[in-house]
């Protein structure tokens, strides 16, 4: 049921587009990729140092992406505006939000005075562990089979487990 034409145009104009759930899986494997390409052959970085390095990693490539979205969408004759760039923003937000986590493990993983090689592969674990749970979430919200869940998965859990061989490999 309608309230109105004016109504129904504000109610439209106020919709958010959904955020994109592949910018959370994403965000998460970046994560991983951080941590894993952070220390080989040396000392990994003091907790601190990897927290900034992991969230400013995730900003970056979030502006990467809407730059990139804008870019794109104007190569179509979009005439590009502020509520183009708040829409693109918005949909890769998860990009830099998938960063916090690991993050946040690392600080505390250093407040808990675990070593700066611990703290690390505490954040390398919660960066796989929500990617697996991201792609899993994002399966299930769309209705997969079992099957389907299972391989979601299982790839999912490839790509973090070929990073952890990646930083296991390069530690040693």
């Amino acid at each position: 049921m309608s309230d109105g034409p004016m109504v129904d145009a504000a109610r439209a104009g106020q919709e958010r587009q959904p955020s994109d759930y592949a910018g959370a899986i994403y965000g998460s494997l970046l994560a991983a990729s951080v941590v894993a390409g952070t220390g080989p052959g040396k000392d990994p970085p003091h907790p601190v140092e990897l927290m900034v390095l992991l969230l400013a990693t995730g900003v970056v490539f979030w502006l990467s992406h809407v730059y990139a979205h804008l870019v794109g969408e104007r190569g179509t004759g979009t005439h590009l505006s502020a509520r183009h760039f708040r829409a693109a923003a918005r949909r890769d937000w998860p990009i830099v939000q998938a960063a916090v986590p690991p993050a946040a493990a690392a600080g505390i993983g250093a407040l808990l005075g675990m070593s700066d090689s611990g703290v690390a592969w505490l954040a390398l674990g919660v960066a796989v562990g929500a990617q697996l749970g991201w792609a899993l979430y994002v399966a299930a919200k769309a209705d997969a089979t079992r099957h389907r869940m299972v391989a979601v998965g299982v790839v999912n859990l490839v790509l973090g487990l070929v990073l952890v061989a990646l930083k296991a490999a390069l530690t040693h």
